[in-house]
């Protein structure tokens, strides 16, 4: 007696079979819209890329001839006294900046989700900072902690601040976290808003019964609802802050001497002005893989809490 096989057809997505699947075919009108986006990418993104992965295997200056050196240059970083100050000062930026940032905006976005006089007016006053020109700001503080400050530090016969700090190479720095923080706050406070407006009314009214008020309240209630918010501006405003240039190009220039050089100035100014531009590449390679690698760790750090 002959038998047939009745296996199964396999179900491709959609319910369709996997012959009808592989026989289905990418329409034009797809291909047309992401073609452009896809060669766009690739001159503007990908080759830019590639071409100056392949120069941090060279002597490159950025002009004139060049040869091979292999991992020299990336070799060459881990002994430069220099990268190592850009790269301290970029991380103390970072960490010092995230943790005001995120402390500040938390509490701005409390006090504005509150039930207060003209809340829409003071929420737009509030985010004011963010849409000002970063280069524009950190000039008027420059002008500021040059000029203003010294002469009330002066008049009150302050020492340390009779002079600018900003040519002060210990609290330079501190000017550099005031502007980044001041300009910042704006849009981390409203990504809290919006996670503190998901929050039902009724949980407030459920946790007052069992006695959850004030810091009670928001460490056991608000702050965990809207922890997925805070992962994210954790996240993002890390990552901000440690790619620092405008307010270090308005405000120092990296001084005093390079007191306060960061990795994105010390990689533009060396790299396209010092013809070190192969070396600069290489250290861009690094920072860009050093930057990934902390998000990621962040991410995963923060999403844990999360489940937790």
């Amino acid at each position: 007696m002959e038998t047939q096989s009745t296996s199964p057809r396999v179900q491709a997505p959609g319910g369709a079979t996997e012959v009808e699947f592989k026989s289905r075919r990418i329409e034009g009108p797809y291909l047309w819209m992401i073609t452009p986006a896809a060669v766009l990418f690739t001159a503007l993104l990908t080759v830019p890329l590639l071409t100056g992965l392949f120069y941090t295997f060279t002597n490159y200056q950025g002009y004139g001839e060049w040869r091979f050196v292999g991992f020299a240059n990336y070799l060459n970083l881990f002994s430069d006294d220099i990268i190592w100050q850009s790269y301290g000062f970029t991380l103390l930026y970072a960490v010092t900046a995230t943790i005001l940032i995120n402390i500040i905006a938390l509490s701005m976005a409390l006090l504005l989700n509150a039930k207060i006089k003209a809340q829409t007016f003071w929420r737009g006053l509030f985010f004011l900072p963010n849409i000002l020109p970063v280069l524009i700001v950190a000039y008027i503080f420059n002008y500021l902690f040059t000029n203003n400050l010294p002469a009330i530090g002066q008049a009150l016969g302050i020492g340390w601040l009779s002079t600018s700090l900003l040519a002060n190479e210990q609290l330079a720095w501190v000017v550099i976290v005031f502007v980044g923080v001041w300009q910042s706050v704006a849009f981390n406070t409203i990504i809290y808003l919006s996670g503190l407006q998901t929050v039902p009314f009724e949980v407030y009214e459920a946790g007052a019964i069992d006695g959850a008020t004030g810091w009670k309240r928001f460490s056991q209630i608000t702050f965990p609802l809207i922890m997925p918010f805070f992962t994210i501006n954790m996240v993002l405003s890390f990552k901000g802050a440690l790619g620092v240039f405008d307010q270090v190009v308005a405000l120092t220039g990296g001084g005093p001497g390079t007191a306060t050089q960061s990795i994105s100035f010390l990689i533009f100014r060396n790299g396209f002005q010092g013809g070190e531009y192969a070396y600069q590449t290489a250290n861009g390679i690094v920072y860009f893989i050093l930057v990934l690698v902390i998000s990621f760790a962040q991410l995963k750090f923060f999403q844990g809490k999360e489940d937790n």
